[in-house]
């Protein structure tokens, strides 16, 4: 007899709808096996992320056993209607959709069902809501947590409060970096225009003519402060404040926990209270048959409530032990993709800014015969090795010396020990005459910055 294959819920983003000043749809393409569902296909279906919020915050609080990951904001860093946030929006959906439908306690949930095949509009029909809220939850976070034997859940609340807390601080961290560097584009774009007003004033060809070339310059590396800013924020800023969000949603399904564990305690002291309560009636000669059955109803009602909890409490524990190793799994590897877009997303800046800055270096040196360096009150500087060129071109950054290949540092490391000297010995026979002589020919040698940070950067 063939087997079963396994059950499975596929869905696709396919485009992402936005409106000015509403809420974006989202719209995507739903195949699954699941015999809860009508069909096996669903084209073009359409949710506004209104109603993603609602279905999280659904799944969050009637699925105790499993930690549901936090959903994305309707709008990224980068700003609404730009290109690249319609990109990541669409990314981030993809992502959180593929996550829920990873788990295969959530995609037997009733509510996704009902989801998926709406016509129009969906709200949650049979929701609970929370164990606790408002004030009763507040009031027993207060409480001391019970008694737990699993010591993996009980050190992850902390953890994951901990990881919340910190990474909100990082965010409004990286929001003030970014107020900054946005005030200090400002700054730039103003110096730009003070610059560009000099050469009415200067009398000097060469000078008038650098700093014309020198405001326009500031004005564009004004701009490009102001992209990286938004980067900035938009890579690094945006993926921290997720994992908050993710944290708290995973201190609040521990705290849940906690809750069903204070009430599993509370039931067996009351079934204890009961069972005893009986025995005392066995031994009391003149009774009431109705006391006895009210005794012994309320006795059964206590074991059958305790028998849930227990059921319930070993679900949630076995299944939240899963889940909170591939939550830390999921966190380390989301982290690290955000850090490694965030770095090469400054470099890209950072080179961006050091071209634009590289224009005018030609206008700065042809001030006049002497480089540029007479206004200065300097003395006549031989321009023979200077480089003039652009450092930041296709096939590598000129200043570190490095191609933009697959064995670059390989290739680095290799050209600095080829040109390192050899060690000469001192009390050897010549050994100080050696010495001074190689010292003599390095002196010869010219060393600038893009030899310099040749070696630094493979250093």
């Amino acid at each position: 007899m063939a087997e079963r294959p396994p059950y499975f819920l596929r869905i696709t983003v396919t485009a992402i709808e936005r409106a000015p000043k509403r809420d974006p749809v989202i719209r995507f393409d739903a195949h699954t096996n699941l015999p809860n569902f009508r069909t096996t296909q669903f084209r073009d279906v359409r949710r506004t992320h209104h109603e993603l919020e609602k279905l999280c915050d659904h799944l969050i609080h009637e699925n105790a056993e499993c930690i549901v990951p936090a959903l994305y904001p309707n709008v990224t860093s980068y700003g609404a209607g730009t290109e690249e946030d319609e990109r990541t929006l669409k990314y981030n959906m993809q992502h959180w959709l593929d996550l829920v439908c990873s788990n295969p306690i959530l995609i037997r949930d009733p509510e996704l069902v009902h989801f998926v095949e709406s016509d129009v509009g969906w709200s949650p029909m049979h929701s609970r809501g929370k164990p606790f809220s408002g004030p009763k939850r507040r009031a027993i976070k207060q409480f001391a947590p019970p008694p737990d034997d699993t010591a993996e859940l009980v050190d992850a609340r902390p953890i994951a409060k901990g990881v919340y807390l910190l990474a909100s601080d990082v965010h409004s961290k990286l929001n003030r970096e970014s107020k900054a560097r946005r005030s200090l584009a400002l700054s730039e774009t103003d110096l730009g225009y003070r610059l560009s007003t000099l050469p009415g004033f200067e009398s000097q060809p060469g000078m008038a003519n650098a700093l014309a070339k020198l405001g326009r310059v500031m004005q564009s590396v004004s701009d490009a402060r102001t992209a990286q800013a938004t980067v900035e924020v938009a890579t690094l800023g945006d993926a921290v404040q997720h994992v908050a969000d993710d944290a708290y949603v995973v201190k609040e399904t521990l705290t849940t926990r906690q809750i069903v564990t204070r009430d599993y305690n509370q039931a067996q002291n009351a079934t204890r209270s009961k069972t005893a309560s009986t025995g005392r009636m066995k031994s009391t000669s003149s009774i009431s048959s109705s006391k006895v059955d009210e005794a012994l109803l309320s006795l059964e009602e206590a074991k059958a409530l305790e028998q849930a909890l227990a059921a319930k409490l070993a679900r949630v524990t076995s299944n939240l032990l899963l889940e909170n190793r591939l939550w830390k799994q999921r966190t380390s590897i989301e982290l690290k993709a955000a850090l490694k877009t965030y770095a090469r997303k400054q470099i890209d800046s950072e080179r961006r800014v050091l071209a634009v800055l590289e224009s005018v270096r030609p206008d700065i040196r042809n001030i006049d015969a002497s480089g540029g360096l007479s206004r200065l009150g300097r003395e006549r500087v031989d321009r023979q090795g200077s480089y003039l060129g652009p450092s930041q071109t296709q096939d590598g950054d000129s200043w570190s010396g490095i191609k933009r290949s697959n064995s670059t540092r390989s290739a680095a490391a290799a050209s600095v020990l080829v040109h390192q000297p050899p060690p000469i010995a001192v009390d050897s026979p010549g050994g100080l005459g050696n010495l001074q002589a190689g010292v003599r020919g390095q002196e010869t040698d010219k060393v600038d910055a893009r030899n310099a940070a040749s070696i630094l950067a493979a250093s």
